[in-house]
């Protein structure tokens, strides 16, 4: 174990769980994060990083170079909120109606805050350093946009890392995986289109509702008849919006629907699937419909040579026993993917413990994983810009 940065960086747990809680009292959704880039770059101006703001919109690259060393790596996190109302009773509970961040993205952030005031203080490397603060993660939005925007070719890296909590995995862990570590996404909406009616005179109306009903039933079909047990889908209606009365039969419903997929092809053969049945489920019922296709994900690939080498470095820096290498992928989705198309690098877990799972209106980001983030973010940079 490395002694000198565990000590050192539990010496900023205090100042870490204020600055957490500044965030998490006032989340920001996907690329409206104005205040929260803003206070993200006062801090790390204060602490001699070169910053600049608004790549891809609301994003931040925090640079700092030490020595003559020609190594560069990068280490990002992310810092928008989720459209949930929080149901915890903390002294830093969200102060926004309808939003917080239930994922622990304030959590990311303020670990590599707390790395980043460690590394300006003791400048134990040689070379420099890149904090990238992405936006608009759960949108799938923020990790292409700051590529658009010219990340890498105006804050350049040799690669690239980052780290997000899990509840349900031993407290303090780290957890590695080569290669496919999670899932492509897809976020569609589906809008039925029926004949509203009065609810005593259905034989009136073309009922979007039973329609939509027998379309949910149908989806499920997909990956229990189509999908191998050895391969990974996972198709899940998330809302069904239709109608406010008992008694009126609406004139529409709207289905949103979340899709992972771990391989392209069986991507595409299940995203043709949905297609086909929801025309056919729309034809059977009389009913018209609209399919919208959100922004797609893609597979989160980590680079083996990268993912043994962090690995190792959280084995020296925080003891054997708190890495767990390899592990099962996660269907989960993450556009960190889309950086690590461009530069090498590996994404990994910090098991938080028992507790709600994120997006849960309940979920609490454990706090006392804030130094065990911030260190191995440290350590990274030390081994790397020896």
């Amino acid at each position: 174990m490395n002694k000198r940065i565990i000590e050192g960086v539990n010496a900023l747990h205090s100042q870490m769980k204020e600055w957490m809680s500044h965030l998490h009292q006032h989340p920001e959704l996907a690329l409206q994060e104005n205040e929260s880039a803003k206070y993200l770059a006062e801090k790390l101006r204060l602490w001699g990083y070169d910053v600049a703001e608004g790549i891809g919109k609301t994003g931040i690259v925090a640079s700092m170079t030490v020595g003559t060393g020609k190594n560069v790596i990068g280490l990002r996190a992310d810092f928008d909120a989720l459209p949930i109302q929080e149901i915890n009773d903390l002294p830093y509970k969200s102060k926004i109606e309808g939003k917080s961040h239930l994922c622990g993205h304030d959590g990311h952030s303020t670990m590599l805050l707390g790395a980043a005031k460690y590394l300006s203080e003791t400048r134990n490397f040689n070379g420099t350093v890149r904090l990238i603060f992405q936006p608009a993660e759960e949108t799938m939005e923020g990790g292409p946009a700051m590529i658009a925007d010219g990340l890498f070719e105006r804050f350049p890296v040799d690669a690239v890392y980052a780290i997000h909590n899990m509840p349900g995995l031993a407290f303090g862990k780290l957890h590695f995986r080569e290669n496919e570590m999670m899932a492509a996404v897809d976020n569609w909406e589906i809008e039925l289109t029926g004949k509203g009616s009065h609810g005593s005179m259905p034989e009136l109306s073309i009922d979007p509702v039973v329609c939509g009903s027998s379309l949910v039933m149908a989806l499920q079909t997909i990956v229990s008849r189509n999908v191998s047990p050895w391969q990974n889908s996972v198709i899940t209606v998330g809302a069904f919006l239709a109608g406010n009365a008992g008694n009126v039969v609406p004139q529409t419903a709207v289905l949103r629907l979340s899709i992972r997929n771990m391989e392209p092809e069986l991507r595409k053969m299940v995203l043709n699937k949905i297609r086909s049945i929801t025309k056919a489920q729309a034809e059977a019922f009389n009913c018209q419909y609209e399919i919208r296709e959100g922004i797609p994900g893609a597979v989160l690939v980590n680079t083996p040579e990268n993912t043994r080498w962090a690995a190792d470095v959280a084995r020296k820096t925080l003891g054997d026993d708190q890495v767990v290498y390899p592990v099962h992928p996660y269907m989960g989705s993450e556009d960190f993917s889309f950086m690590l198309q461009k530069k090498p690098g590996t994404y990994c877990m910090l098991g938080s413990g028992e507790g709600f799972m994120v997006h849960h209106p309940q979920y609490v980001f454990n706090q006392d994983i804030l130094p065990i983030g911030a260190a191995y973010w440290v350590a990274l940079t030390e081994e790397y810009l020896k």
